[in-house]
């Protein structure tokens, strides 16, 4: 049967669609979306980092945990109502014998159910201790959250800046490969001039080849830097990442001795650990309650169907108090226990101190360093500038060598190369030293 020309038209454009279902856009134009480049700025790919970081979202689990223990400890101060409920089925009537007769007590088949509450009225601060545990194990998951975030923001813009310096060391590659290219291309044109020897051309060329060779492995460190950045920020690797480069004038360096002032304040490492002394001292409370009687009331209603009682049902209030007696010596061993961590975490305290201003002054000196090595570097560029000039000139002329030239690109390339890692050591170390300081990154860096 011949189909109508509107028919073939709709079951041509059926087959297209059904093609395209079956056989997707192909994974080359998908990657080349991904591999589209992408501008980041500092402060946006901080906002970033610090909202979206796989292990930030993994240490807000823990503040989600420690509230709910909060409202285990809240349960406390509660009644506990218990209910149960049975049916009895005896092979053998419940009886009793009066002399000569027998007399049934109950029914052979019976249901019955029961009802509790049972309410603590005082346990020599027990509950409260731990419920104050319960808050501050909150204050300190918020304490591990901000130290976690600092961290992670400390992470992102060392990567940033070894970006950065990524690019800035290819560019330098690219100008030796350059300057090798034009030294190569003199040497050519003086060969065939009968001026030099084959020496100098193979010389030339070798040193070319090298370079090209070294900014290819530039290239890829490259690569490897922007993955870097994607996997911080919890995006696809093959995001290709553009950073803007960081032109902002770093303030002068305060004295030390604020510097330490201001992280023995602000570490949030520091605040987890007077969490924990105080959660231990609460918990000691606590256990030492143990020692104590604990006052309850418990009130309950119970019914039983027997058609031979009295009263089917009952209610009933009861006053009392329990204490452990003997346990084999468990309860004064555990508050032994505590009493050992609490001087332990003491000891960690007073390290942590030590520890974190021996960071401080790490990061202060690498960065006062830094900025020396800046000056100097920056000054050395020009010198090897000019060295190189005149070195081209001189073997243009046939006065100098090719080794002099050479080693007149070599030593500006390496100039170009500490000034930048200079540059990025000094931008590193002030992060490192705002980090340091337990001052918040992400503010630092808006």
């Amino acid at each position: 049967m011949i189909l109508s020309r509107s028919k073939q038209h709709l079951f041509l454009l059926s087959a297209l669609l059904a093609v395209l279902v079956i056989f997707p856009v192909s994974g080359r134009s998908q990657e080349s979306a991904l591999d589209k480049p992408e501008m980041l700025s500092l402060a946006g790919g901080l906002r970033i980092a610090t909202d979206g970081n796989r292990v930030i979202k993994i240490a807000l689990f823990n503040r989600n945990l420690a509230s709910q223990d909060i409202s285990i400890a809240r349960s406390r101060f509660f009644p506990v109502a218990n209910a149960s409920a049975n049916y009895t089925m005896l092979a053998y009537q419940p009886g009793a014998v009066f002399g000569p007769l027998s007399v049934p007590t109950a029914d052979k088949d019976y249901p019955s159910y029961t009802v509790t509450v049972h309410q603590t009225l005082f346990d020599f601060w027990a509950r409260e201790s731990l419920y104050s545990a319960s808050k501050e194990s909150l204050e300190l998951t918020n304490a591990d959250i901000a130290r976690t975030k600092n961290l992670v923001a400390l992470d992102y813009i060392n990567a940033y800046f070894n970006l950065l310096e990524a690019g800035r060391m290819i560019e330098v590659g690219e100008h030796e490969v350059e300057a090798l290219q034009s030294h190569q291309q003199t040497a050519k044109d003086l060969y065939d001039a009968g001026v030099i020897t084959k020496n100098d051309l193979l010389q030339a060329e070798v040193r070319l080849s090298d370079a090209q060779q070294r900014l290819l492995t530039l290239k890829n460190q490259r690569i490897f830097s922007s993955s870097r950045i994607n996997n911080i920020l919890a995006r696809p690797l093959t995001l290709v990442v553009v950073p803007v480069e960081v032109t902002e004038e770093l303030p002068s360096m305060p004295v030390i001795e604020k510097l330490w002032e201001s992280a023995m304040q602000q570490r949030p490492e520091i605040r987890i650990v007077d969490h924990q002394l105080k959660i231990n001292d609460l918990q000691e409370t606590a256990k030492r309650s143990e020692f104590l009687p604990a006052f309850f009331a418990e009130g309950g209603y119970n019914y039983t169907k027997n058609q031979f009682q009295l009263h089917e049902d009952n209610w009933s209030l009861v006053f009392g108090l329990t204490i452990n007696l003997f346990n084999g010596g468990a309860t004064r061993a555990e508050v032994s226990k505590i009493r050992q961590r609490s001087g332990q975490l003491h000891e960690e305290r007073n390290k942590l101190l030590d520890d974190i201003q021996l960071e401080v002054q790490r990061y202060y000196l690498d960065e006062r360093n830094a900025r020396d090595n800046v000056t100097t570097t920056k000054e050395a560029i020009h010198q090897a500038e000019e060295n190189l000039r005149i070195n081209k000139v001189r073997y243009e002329e046939g006065v100098g060598t090719a080794t002099d030239v050479l080693d007149a690109i070599s030593l500006l390339t390496l100039a170009e190369k500490n000034y930048y890692k200079a540059l990025y050591d000094m931008r590193r170390a002030h992060a490192g030293l705002i980090y340091s300081t337990g001052a918040d990154l992400t503010f630092a860096y808006k």
